[in-house]
């Protein structure tokens, strides 16, 4: 079983979640991506948003939340997306950049439109009372 590791920023505000739409794709996604060789998860994270979101995630507030797997997304099946999850604030003001079309603040009730392994962290966050 192949396994893509990924890591995810998670940002909530008043029961929203910040998602994203790539370039050509349908989905919502959690913002981030794949490490460069090696990195650490935190310096992934730090340039991941830096590219898709053009802010500066603040090092001091980076905090695990959990770690999910799922089916990845556009892929044969059997290929599992791990997704390790961090919150942070951060410096600046969100627009999309680079392969980011569009950026939105999902609620619950748009779990329709994130992949399989964003439908489990909504879940998640939904019993612990930050999304509505």
């Amino acid at each position: 079983m192949k396994e893509i590791d990924k890591i995810a920023y998670i940002r909530t505000e008043n029961g929203k979640i910040l998602s994203s739409r790539s370039k050509g794709r349908t989905k919502f996604y959690l913002p981030g991506g794949k490490r460069d060789n090696t990195e650490t998860d935190e310096e992934t994270l730090i340039r991941e948003i830096k590219e898709e979101l053009n802010v500066e995630i603040v090092p001091s507030t980076i905090k695990y939340v959990g770690t999910f797997k799922a089916q990845a997304d556009s892929q044969q099946e059997g290929v599992i997306v791990k997704m390790t999850c961090y919150y942070a604030d951060y410096e600046g003001d969100i627009e999309p950049k680079n392969e980011i079309e569009e950026i939105a603040w999902l609620n619950f009730s748009d779990i329709d439109k994130v992949a399989a392994v964003d439908k489990i962290i909504f879940q998640f966050l939904k019993e612990k009372g930050e999304l509505f």
